[in-house]
């Protein structure tokens, strides 16, 4: 039997969640279909063990690069998606991260800062964004890095936690890469869904992926629907993509596939796939650290300007223990975590049409063709600003490390369906649509044609507003 709804969303992430909290308040038939289960909340999502070691809760299919290589991306299928697993840093882009930097090899938004600051607005209450101050080890460390080079700029970072999180350590230590069970952290599932949960124009179905795009008959430009892994369909006047950037431009090529259509944009789904250059780097320090919360500042610095330096959650020697040597002595590793600070280095990544999401590879595998050699721009600052880093913190008396992230670091996925004007140059209009389709739009990271120096969450957010709005709106 087929059900009819005024909206399908496929997905309940950032821009999905966010979509379907405008979209139901505005009293449209939503059904949201999320590929995962319900996340348990009895504990077991703040085991280091559970999140790091074992991947419990993590994504398990196998990639593959653009040379044949496999691997396991850090993707997460569940209600709320990889909000349920960020850091809650939300930020909003700068005013000139909406403009084309063609010297960098980056994409422009086509249209202003000014256009998603109201959705910047309603996110940033609905997520309830606040600051904390820095803690006594942590503000002794910055102060002296800024103090012997005032070109590192200081600023609290904007984090989507609840004050009380200060009165629960274990959730203090456990919420930057860990889902939170009590709901301290802000996420599409507790500050977006729970709010339409039960209402009698919303659905949300759980467990059950969309296996494919459904077409009007005899006009394949025109979904009016998706059929799921059990066999269901459902049809809706809107169709919206908001399965994260490594999901949704597969959904779209397998139906471009399978339907025989082409698109003014088709050789540029899936490409122009960006994910940050992201590193963690570690400073030891002879001195035990006694800070809880520690993420809770961020530094700028001009001869980096696509760049930040974050800092990191709470490490220990059992989280320390998964990134190291198996090799490495147990007690090692326990010396060394309470002598541990950490920080998350991030630089944009030029876009490239070359580095994309392709569906079903050689071997039938998804495909992830990403390479820095692509876009050497980028890594060029990235390596100086970690060498800048690591020679400030130095400096201050801590030995530094560093591991990039690499092809599984995935936590920033974005812009394998973007957005602009021209059908040549990106696949989805200014409000979501894609070239060339009737009643399908993107309301995930994918449409992002810039990743900004800082963590895309927010903005994912302010999208998904904007286009829920849009969809809500009277034709």
């Amino acid at each position: 039997m087929t059900e009819k709804h005024d909206v399908i969303i496929i997905g309940s992430g950032a821009g999905g969640g966010s979509a379907a909290y405008k979209l139901v308040n505005a009293g449209k038939r939503v059904l949201l279909i999320e590929k995962g289960p319900y996340l348990p909340r009895d504990g077991s999502t703040l085991s280091v063990r559970n999140d790091f070691v074992d991947g419990v809760f993590k994504n398990h299919v196998v990639w593959q690069d653009g040379k044949g290589k496999t691997f396991v991306p850090s993707e997460f299928y569940n209600v709320g998606g990889k909000t349920k697993w960020y850091g809650a840093a939300l930020f909003r882009f700068r005013p000139v991260e909406f403009e084309a930097e063609p010297g960098f090899g980056l994409l422009g938004w086509p249209f202003g800062y000014e256009e998603l600051a109201p959705y910047y607005d309603e996110a940033t209450d609905l997520l309830k964004i606040t600051t904390f101050d820095n803690e006594p080890e942590l503000h002794a460390l910055l102060g002296k890095i800024t103090a012997a080079d005032p070109q590192w700029e200081l600023h609290q970072l904007p984090l989507g936690l609840s004050k009380e999180i200060l009165s629960n350590p274990e959730e203090a230590k456990h919420f930057d890469g860990f889902a939170s069970p009590t709901g301290y952290k802000s996420d599409s599932e507790r500050n977006l869904i729970d709010h339409i949960r039960g209402k009698p124009n919303f659905t949300l179905l759980a467990g059950d992926p969309v296996s494919a795009l459904v077409a009007a008959p005899g006009d394949s430009h025109t979904i009016i629907g998706v059929r799921c892994a059990d066999g269901s369909t459902y049809e809706a006047d809107t169709i919206v993509l908001a399965a994260g950037a490594m999901t949704s431009p597969r959904i779209l090529q397998d139906y471009m596939k399978a339907s025989g259509i082409t698109l003014p944009c088709g050789d540029l789904v899936g490409g122009n796939f960006k994910m940050h250059l992201n590193s963690a780097v570690l400073g030891f320090s002879p001195f035990k650290d006694h800070d809880v919360l520690r993420k809770t500042a961020v530094l700028y610095n001009e001869r980096f300007p696509h760049s930040s330096m974050q800092c990191l959650g709470w490490i220990d020697g059992e989280v320390l223990a998964t990134q190291v040597p198996p090799e490495m002595p147990g007690m090692l590793d326990g010396i060394l975590g309470q002598r541990a600070i950490g920080f998350w280095a991030t630089t944009e990544d030029a876009s490239s049409p070359q580095n994309r999401i392709i569906s079903g590879g050689p071997q039938g595998r998804p495909v992830m063709d990403y390479s820095l050699d692509r876009i050497e721009q980028s890594k060029k600052e990235h390596e100086a600003l970690i060498d800048a880093w690591t020679d400030r913190l130095l400096h201050a008396g801590l030995v530094g490390f560093h591991k990039y992230m690499g092809m599984g670091g995935t936590a920033h996925a974005l812009g394998s369906l973007v957005t602009g004007d021209d059908p040549a140059t990106s696949v989805v209009d200014p409000h979501g649509k894609v070239h060339g389709m009737e009643r399908l739009y993107v309301g995930d990271g994918s449409a992002l044609p810039r990743a900004s120096r800082v963590n895309p969450s927010l903005t994912i957010y302010a999208w998904g507003l904007r286009l829920g709005a849009h969809l809500a709106a009277p034709v």
